[in-house]
């Protein structure tokens, strides 16, 4: 079971609906959306809601927490990563000071890791596993 959120449909278009949810505490966190009041999302529609009604939407926690996951933590676990693959590098090559090997592993590991998150953004926009879905109608 996900979070449930009422919204209003603005459009309907090949299975899927545009939706105006008032935004919920999580997103005045992250505040990346425009607007204060509400957002427009991309959901799916198997319930066939019609333009103008009130309805219920769900997204999975699952998905919200694999998003976050990836979003913020692989960053963090490419750096460790990348640093102790510089040391094993700098011992390998015999070098007396190895910082910089340790930051050129950080730097490139999260940059890769980067890449990759920006891959699974596109991936999960166009993935109806990811996308929230209109549970009932209201009105």
């Amino acid at each position: 079971m996900g979070k449930q959120q009422e919204c209003l449909v603005l459009e309907v278009f090949d299975g899927m609906a545009k939706v105006k949810a008032s935004r919920h505490s999580d997103c005045e966190n992250c505040g990346s959306c425009p607007g204060n009041d509400a957002i427009v999302v991309e959901v799916l529609n198997p319930v066939g809601a019609k333009r103008g009604q009130r309805v219920v939407i769900e997204g999975k926690d699952v998905n919200m927490l694999k998003a976050a996951f990836i979003v913020y933590m692989l960053p963090l676990i490419a750096a460790v990563a990348g640093v102790f693959a510089g040391t094993y590098l700098a011992t390998t090559k015999m070098v007396t000071d190895p910082i910089w090997y340790q930051i050129g592993g950080g730097v490139a590991a999260v940059g890769i890791s980067l890449i990759y998150i920006r891959y699974f953004d596109r991936n999960a926009r166009t993935n109806d596993n990811m996308r929230p879905v209109i549970t009932r109608i209201l009105s």
